[in-house]
């Protein structure tokens, strides 16, 4: 055999595999297409989905706000004299609660005092010339003048005695106001001016809870609202009472800052503890709300798929309030309405659906 007919056998059954195979590939093909336009069917045709629902009915729905803050006191000051000199008594007790006008401490005032006792020795004299000189005046016997002059000279001596018993309260620290003390930061005998801190007095009855708020609430918030509140280590929920607000909001951190009083009788909270706050900013009573899962937003558009004869039909609403875990829909839906809440993202229109479960 010469090796054109070899080369010739060969060919021949090459081509006649292929055409096996060709035959063998087109019906599979052609059965393959014939199983496309099964799977493409449309969704009445489909198999039923078994999902979750809530019958819609009139509720109320709160926005609640969770925020972190601060105890701070109702008033503060830094105590130190009005005057200069050596600290010559101390009254006070470090950490002891003191009465407004209670005597804390006190500077030297010797100089003063006898100031003091050398003008009201002189006021007698004076009080006697000017009853002498508004008897005569009576009788027409002095001038007027001469009366008026008693009379400045009195009124003069009076201004001088109310000075040097100004300037004496100036040695005398006492408590602006009813609180708590701090800690002593000078002995008797050191050298006090203004700038000297003596101690530090606190008003921790009431207590004030300041916090910030997001932008969006301010102006939202009003004087009278309730809240709650917790301080770290202690599960006791405590109430308060917001009564001011912030005038403006931070530019930096766009938060509005608000502040609530607290009735600390009890004495168990200091300032400067760190709080969790929760209030409630808005509250719509006989509104209607669907679970936040049950929302669908598609290119602008927001919509629940409604159970209708076992069928899913999309309804659009229009959205309100959203919470954590509900939103607030104002139109769309209405009382009695059977929401889906599960498998949202399979559902297509007219799927058919079977409820597991309604709430």
């Amino acid at each position: 055999m010469n090796k054109f007919v070899k080369w010739g056998i060969v060919g021949g059954i090459a081509v006649g595999l292929t055409v096996i195979g060709i035959n063998t590939f087109v019906p599979q093909v052609n059965e393959d297409l014939k199983e496309v336009p099964a799977k493409k069917a449309g969704p009445r045709g489909s198999r039923e989905l078994n999902v979750r629902a809530v019958t819609l009915k009139e509720e109320t729905l709160s926005d609640a706000l969770f925020v972190s803050g601060s105890i701070i006191p109702d008033e503060q000051v830094d105590l130190s004299f009005e005057a200069s000199g050596k600290i010559t008594a101390i009254y006070f007790r470090e950490g002891a609660r003191v009465s407004k006008g209670e005597l804390l401490a006190k500077i030297n005032d010797a100089p003063l005092q006898a100031e003091l006792r050398r003008l009201e020795a002189q006021l007698k004299l004076y009080q006697d010339r000017m009853f002498r000189q508004n008897a005569l005046l009576e009788k027409e016997a002095v001038s007027q003048e001469a009366f008026q002059e008693a009379q400045t000279n009195l009124a003069t001596l009076k201004a001088e005695i109310d000075m040097v018993k100004a300037k004496i309260a100036q040695t005398e620290l006492r408590a602006p106001f009813d609180g708590v003390l701090g800690l002593r930061e000078v002995s008797q005998g050191t050298y006090a001016s203004p700038t000297t801190t003596i101690a530090k007095l606190t008003k921790t009855n009431p207590l004030k809870i300041e916090f910030s708020v997001p932008e969006r609430y301010a102006g939202m918030l009003k004087a009278g609202n309730d809240l709650k509140f917790t301080v770290e280590g202690d599960l006791e929920e405590r109430s308060a009472k917001l009564y001011a607000t912030d005038s403006h909001v931070d530019s930096d951190t766009r938060t509005y800052t608000v502040r609530a009083l607290y009735d600390n009788a009890d004495g168990k909270l200091v300032p400067g503890r760190y709080v969790s706050v929760s209030l409630t900013t808005q509250e719509f009573d006989k509104t209607i709300a669907v679970p936040s899962q049950a929302v669908i937003s598609e290119m602008g558009i927001d919509k629940v798929f409604v159970y209708r004869n076992g069928i899913a039909e999309p309804v659009e609403i229009t959205k309100g309030l959203r919470t954590e875990k509900y939103v607030q829909v104002l139109r769309g839906l209405s009382v009695g309405d059977t929401v889906i809440t599960t498998g949202t993202m399979q559902l297509r229109v007219g799927q058919k659906v079977v409820l597991d479960a309604v709430e």
